[in-house]
């Protein structure tokens, strides 16, 4: 994945220094010790790499209780809409 986005943030010198100690340790950045270290937090908190599909069925779920809630025979109702957004263009466009 390429980074693209840039953040900062302060820290205290042996926790800043125990980072770099370990990057070196293992051979690689301080970025990539980051990098890792937020993947690793955000996969804890539930967050998946672009797969949301545990969040999608939670709003699904939620969503589900307002199922055929509403009743039609409004002007704006799905029968309606379309006669509407032609009228409406018609009176701006002249069409």
């Amino acid at each position: 994945m390429a980074k693209t986005e840039v953040y900062s943030w302060r820290l205290d010198r042996q926790r800043k220094m125990a980072m770099e100690s370990e990057a070196r340790r293992e051979g690689i950045s301080l970025a990539e010790v980051l990098d890792r270290l937020t993947q690793e937090w955000l996969e804890s908190q539930g967050h998946r790499n672009g797969d949301d599909a545990v969040e999608q069925a939670r709003l699904h779920a939620a969503a589900a209780k307002c199922f055929g809630t509403l009743s039609g025979g409004g002007p704006y109702d799905s029968e309606n809409v379309r006669t509407l957004v032609r009228k409406r263009l018609k009176e701006r466009y002249g069409r």
